[in-house]
């Protein structure tokens, strides 16, 4: 597999440094990608680099994974207008563990290949370079006109922000650089991979090398990722996508890919699968044919949820999924987990009873108007359930005088209310 010839058809390359494929095509060759390990968990927004390395693999090449422990305690300007927090060592050794738990389900770092990924931090040969050590001999090799050509540089400084910008962020490029020096001295790595933001940032790592060592180093990038509507890419309105489920669940993980527009869809498969090129083409013709299946939505959140997750997470999150419309649903209401259950009906009006009433076994009607004010009056209960448009649970009431069970219960505490097709109410026992 060609590396660049693979990442330029699924749309993944923005920049590369010229000279770049001739070293590919020498034979294996070491690459590095950068992570910034600000959380204890990568988010989507992640990922697009995260695949440019295992595509690197795949192609025959060595990974190398870097947690920028170091670059993680000052903050990289680019792109951003204002500083942002630092970390202590405790907390980043904690995020480079969870994040290499999440990389090597990308990455193979345990095989004797000869191409297996390694993981590094930064932060390992930051730690005990003095200050005076570090101007003396990194910081003499590139001028501050270098440095303050740099876009992330210059927008800082132009006005778009009114913090201006500190010495320690001013210095990032020199550190990110550096670590390029060391991996190429101890690694031989000759190439960084990154975002397309980060091009400044990179070439002062092949500058330093130029007049450190006399060697060649190269760059590639690939575009930042956009929304077909202009919207930033991975954001919803509770946040970042991540891919701990812990912070996003399976379920709204599978739920993000299956909702993204058709013209997304077809840029994101090719980024984040390993689908060929002909098994994709035949999606985007599918979805031609019928777009109302979505059948590239949800083999794009079919394939990167099981990647992320599991078969097994995918598939509770596919069954999921099909609660509001299949007439398995009840079956799936009494198996899936609480937490999913949850994320299924978030944000339709809930009502909170007490335990006392399941067990005194009160008739549905009372239940739903006294208690939970599912409906405002017992007539209207009535008439609704004689007409055959309520459901408990997604099973049918056809009798107005039935009793609240302990069999209702779904996690043993929850019981989802039904009026007509599209009315739920979450009611919560407490």
């Amino acid at each position: 597999m060609d590396f660049i010839e693979e990442l330029t058809w699924r749309g993944m390359i923005h920049s590369v440094m010229p000279g770049t494929d001739d070293e590919l095509k020498k034979g294996m060759t070491t690459a590095y990608l950068g992570i910034d390990p600000t959380a204890d968990s990568l988010h989507i927004g992640h990922l697009v680099g995260v695949m440019m390395l295992k595509h690197f693999q795949r192609a025959g090449h060595k990974p190398i994974a870097l947690v920028g422990g170091a670059t993680g305690m000052i903050g990289d300007p680019s792109m951003k207008s204002q500083e942002r927090k630092l970390l202590d060592e405790p907390t980043l050794r904690h995020n480079q563990e969870a994040i290499k738990k999440q990389l090597a389900k990308f990455l193979d770092f345990d095989s004797d290949a000869p191409n297996a990924a390694i993981l590094v931090n930064n932060y390992d040969w930051m730690k005990n370079f003095s200050f005076l050590d570090f101007i003396r001999d990194v910081g003499k090799l590139i001028t501050v006109n270098y440095m303050m050509a740099k876009d992330s540089v210059k927008k800082r400084l132009s006005g778009e922000s009114q913090q201006g910008m500190s010495f320690t962020e001013f210095s990032y490029q020199l550190v990110q650089g550096y670590d390029f020096l060391n991996l190429y001295r101890e690694h031989n790595c000759k190439l960084q991979l990154g975002g397309s933001d980060q091009w400044g940032n990179m070439t002062t790592g092949t500058e330093l090398i130029r007049r450190t060592v006399g060697g060649e180093a190269f760059c590639l990038t690939c575009p930042l990722i956009t929304k077909a509507d202009g919207g930033k890419f991975g954001k919803t309105e509770s946040g970042n996508v991540w891919l701990d489920s812990r912070y996003t669940s399976p379920y709204k993980f599978y739920q993000f890919w299956l909702n993204v527009s058709d013209a997304d869809a077809e840029k994101y498969i090719k980024i984040f699968t390993e689908l060929s090129k002909e098994e994709i083409d035949e999606l985007v013709a599918l979805q031609a044919q019928d777009p109302g299946q979505r059948p590239l939505q949800r083999r794009l959140a079919k394939e990167i949820t099981t990647m992320v997750h599991s078969e097994e997470d995918c598939n509770a999150a596919m069954e999921a999924s099909q609660i509001l419309f299949s007439n398995k649903a009840t079956e799936i209401l009494h198996n899936i987990d609480e937490a999913t259950l949850l994320d299924v009906f978030e944000g339709v009006p809930t009502f909170e009873v007490d335990r006392a009433d399941i067990d005194a076994k009160l008739r549905l009607g009372e239940l739903l108007t006294d208690k939970a004010p599912v409906f405002p009056s017992k007539a209207e209960y009535r008439k609704m359930v004689q007409g055959g448009g309520f459901s408990i649970n997604k099973e049918k009431i056809a009798d107005p005088n039935a009793t609240v069970d302990e069999s209702m219960l779904l996690n043993g505490k929850y019981i989802i209310a039904q009026k007509g097709k599209k009315q739920y109410f979450l009611i919560i026992v407490k």
